[in-house]
């Protein structure tokens, strides 16, 4: 028998805010961070558990606490007994009514536990010899359907309709595995997009993205109307007539403003209108999804759980799901917000970027095409160039698309002198090793 010794965390940040890499109209000096944890075993083949939450500087203060408070659920544990039934896992952390409490299922704590959950996987994964999407679709769908939690989901998913889908999608592994190996899995890119840059870098930035074979790209907007016309003007006219464009406003406003601001937009011919509004507000998205057509509404970086993603369904409010690897409760939770998605017939483009979002969010996505959707029509992982040498297995992006990690685990592992580095000491630290942000 083999236990959990220890269930490290770290505060790291990277001052991205430098180059006002990820500003928007919500968060105009972001830096990058990631509150990390390492889960570490006695057994003999010395493999760890790594995985992170993403958050912005002063949220790792938080975000480090939260991962902290869950140390006692799992040190002492028996490693096989939890990863043989990842279901289980899950409801140990979920379950806890006095940490449930501060949701629930929502938030820091949930955001926590959903870490943990992922550093499982992690574990797991390596232990299995294979990457996890690899691993997530040689599961059964019996397998599959018993680490989700369907409390709350059956007026719109029940087991046996999982199970439906699952099975639907099971006779084509094989030959979807093997498309994947070959022509990997298709990208868009947010790296022109960013509010804080100049016209001359948005145009080159755009420019860069069509001749690098990206088949989308997505602007911030929302700080200025003027400023966003102006500033989609450069961009269709870098990319052409035909090219698709995205925007994003991060939340930035209420219901009756989002539909005259992107009704104002509509011209140059927008794909999708993302966080339109708060992600807690189902039915104002659902107003402004009627408000806004035929331009779709995408959102779910920030949705909470598996349950305001249902209602978002059920309500129409929601033309393109965008689940984050780090927002929810992990992988468990992430695999019934992909059967949400198949049972309305709504695609998935992930939200990436951020820190080690594309190395995580790559492997969820290759598993929906294996093993649950069984297409990639309509779908697009976000893709953003930085911050991608700090892992030890980096996304590796070519011909605007994410090819198939090999490497065993999540990709979620980050390089021991990126995380030493960057490690929050009060100050943004200067690197010594490891490549800067």
């Amino acid at each position: 028998m083999s236990t959990i010794v220890s269930v490290d965390t770290r505060d790291i940040r990277f001052p991205t805010s430098l180059e006002l890499d990820g500003s928007d109209a919500m968060n105009p000096d972001p830096d990058y961070s990631a509150a990390y944890v390492a889960i570490r075993t006695d057994a003999e083949d010395g493999l760890e558990g790594h995985a992170f939450v993403f958050t912005i500087g002063r949220g790792n203060d938080v975000q480090v606490a939260a991962l902290d408070a869950l140390r006692g659920h799992i040190v002492g544990r028996d490693v096989e007994e939890l990863l043989a039934d990842m279901g289980a896992a899950s409801r140990l952390l979920m379950h806890d009514s006095q940490l449930r409490w501060l949701g629930p299922e929502k938030g820091v704590m949930h955001m926590a536990i959903g870490a943990i959950v992922n550093a499982l996987w992690d574990l797991r994964a390596k232990r299995a010899g294979q990457p996890l999407w690899l691993h997530l679709s040689s599961l059964s769908p019996e397998e599959l359907v018993s680490v989700v939690d369907f409390r709350y989901l059956s007026d719109a998913l029940t087991p046996q309709q999982a199970l439906e889908i699952l099975r639907a999608a099971e006779p084509g592994r094989q030959e979807r595995i093997a498309q994947l190996v070959e022509a990997g899995y298709p990208a868009y890119t947010t790296t022109p997009g960013w509010l804080g840059y100049s016209d001359e870098k948005l145009d080159r930035l755009c420019r860069e993205a069509v001749a690098d074979g990206f088949p989308q790209i997505k602007l911030k907007v929302g700080a200025d109307l003027g400023d966003d016309i102006r500033r989609l003007g450069i961009a269709r006219a870098a990319v052409g007539p035909d090219f698709p464009i995205a925007i994003d406003s991060n939340q930035r406003w209420d219901v009756a403003d989002a539909i005259a601001w992107v009704n104002e937009l509509a011209a140059f011919d927008i794909a999708w209108i993302e966080e339109p509004t708060s992600p807690d507000d189902i039915l104002g998205h659902a107003a402004i999804a009627r408000g806004v057509a035929p331009v779709r509404v995408a959102t779910g970086e920030h949705v909470q759980n598996r349950i305001v993603f249902k209602q978002l369904l059920q309500a129409e409010g929601m033309q393109v799901m965008q689940i984050d690897a780090t927002r929810v409760g992990g992988v468990n939770e992430n695999i019934a917000n992909l059967l949400l998605a198949a049972r309305f017939g709504v695609p998935v483009c992930p939200h990436a970027g951020g820190v080690g979002l594309c190395e995580a969010v790559q492997h969820l996505s290759m598993f929906d095409y294996v093993a649950v959707s069984g297409t990639m029509d309509g779908r697009m992982i976000e893709f953003v160039d930085h911050l991608h040498e700090h892992f030890v297995t980096p996304t590796i992006v070519e011909r605007g698309r994410y090819l198939v990690p090999s490497a065993p685990g999540a990709g979620t592992e980050m390089l021991p002198a990126s995380i030493d580095d960057y490690t929050w000491r009060g100050a943004h630290p200067v690197p010594t090793g490891a490549a800067s942000a």
